[in-house]
């Protein structure tokens, strides 16, 4: 077994118990030495792992604390690695900055085997047309973080343009364009609005009077759209 493979075992047998266990215990458990059980508690502690323990007394994690990108295995990594690639790709910069940063820590705070099959992965995102990079990306996931009510102006497929105070709720990535879902104040129900056909975008302090789960649960309903979706 790998370092790393052995690492996350480490961290599965800790995590299974709630008081602390005794190095012979794991060293018994992973047929290990005690020798290699301290040196790879040594070696969690390093990358951030939240390790409580000392030799006589027992080890354990802490309770409530993120456990770092140590977690993930090889297939999680491939997976985290071709997302953050995707979204690199999508033409809002401050989500491919934000893919950058994802990628850097996750690198920093990995075992070096784990980190070398990072840098070398295979798999790729192409994209056969450069998406534009809307102004509007930015305010409009905003909005629906902080649920606060967004005012555009707007321009349909016809030409014609509206003044529209929306209730921001979900933001879809369309190959080569960004459709965002809201409750329209003009018009009094759910509609669609392309990202690219907002001229004009103002994010309101006002925060807007329902959940955003609950326009999000009564959208899904109403298109029949699955909770995995």
């Amino acid at each position: 077994m790998s370092r790393s493979g052995r690492l996350f075992q480490l961290m599965d047998v800790l995590r299974a118990h709630r008081r602390p266990v005794t190095a012979a215990y794991l060293a018994e458990r992973m047929g290990v030495s005690e020798r290699t059980i301290y040196r790879d508690l040594r070696m969690l502690a390093e990358l951030g792992a939240p390790v409580d323990g000392a030799a006589g007394v027992g080890f354990q994690l802490r309770a409530g604390l993120f456990l770092p990108p140590l977690m993930f295995n090889a297939d999680e990594l491939e997976a985290l690695v071709l997302g953050a690639r995707w979204v690199r790709k999508q033409g809002d910069p401050e989500l491919a900055q934000a893919a950058e940063q994802v990628l850097a820590k996750v690198a920093t705070a990995s075992p070096r085997d784990l980190r070398e099959h990072l840098a070398q992965t295979s798999l790729w995102v192409p994209v056969f047309e450069q998406p534009h990079s809307d102004p509007f990306v930015a305010p409009a996931r905003r909005a629906i973080r902080e649920e606060r009510k967004l005012r555009i102006a707007y321009r349909d497929e016809q030409g014609r343009s509206s003044e529209r105070t929306l209730w921001p709720f979900a933001l879809a990535f369309f190959q080569g364009k960004r459709l965002l879902a809201a409750w329209c104040e003009l018009r009094q129900e759910r509609r669609y609005f392309r990202i690219d056909r907002i001229e004009r975008a103002e994010l309101l302090d006002e925060r807007y009077p329902e959940r955003r789960q609950a326009l999000l649960a009564a959208w899904r309903q109403q298109e029949g759209i699955s909770e995995d979706s």
